[in-house]
């Protein structure tokens, strides 16, 4: 299945210069959501992980549904103030400024082998993130898996040599 067919592209959305990459055709087919689920699934597979982490609100949406099949726990990624329990967090830079993500403090156990499942990979921002707070709790981060990736955006930098993958790639758009 070509998942770019599932993928709406919007320009100037949110704003000028930018093309929006929307993964909502993927989520109202049940085939291209099947798609997308069972192939993260044969990955999460091969990397012989303990658990799954998504960020929000994306994340969520596939990484869920991914734990569920491989029979694994779920954590979600936050941005600070959306976590009832104590957590932990790790701010990050932006093109123009920083932002922060959290995550329960009891959400990933020593030893864990982890996997980071989202929509997008685009700077790695946000993945580097997730990979640190994973780090913090004495977790390892085995593998990483996007809807999409924006090769040109060269976010796999700040991943190392962790293992990806990336449905479907955009560059230079």
């Amino acid at each position: 299945m070509d998942i770019k067919n599932y993928i709406a592209s919007i320009p100037g959305f949110p704003k000028e210069g930018i093309i929006f990459r929307d993964i909502t055709p993927i989520l109202q087919d049940p085939q291209a959501l099947r798609y997308v689920t069972d192939t993260f699934v044969d990955f999460v597979k091969k990397t012989d992980a303990d658990f799954v982490i998504g960020p929000e609100a994306r994340g969520f949406l596939f990484g869920v549904p991914v734990a569920l099949e491989c029979n694994l726990g779920f954590a979600p990624i936050r941005k600070p103030g959306k976590l009832p329990r104590e957590s932990i967090s790790v701010k990050y830079g932006l093109e123009y400024g920083e932002d922060e993500l959290c995550m329960h403090t009891d959400a990933i156990k020593p030893g864990q082998k982890v996997v980071v499942i989202d929509d997008l990979l685009a700077t790695g921002g946000t993945t580097e993130a997730a990979i640190q707070l994973v780090e913090q709790m004495g977790g390892k981060v085995v593998g990483c898996g996007f809807v999409i990736e924006l090769d040109d955006l060269h976010g796999r930098d700040k991943i190392g040599d962790i293992p990806v993958c990336s449905l479907a790639h955009y560059a230079g758009e």
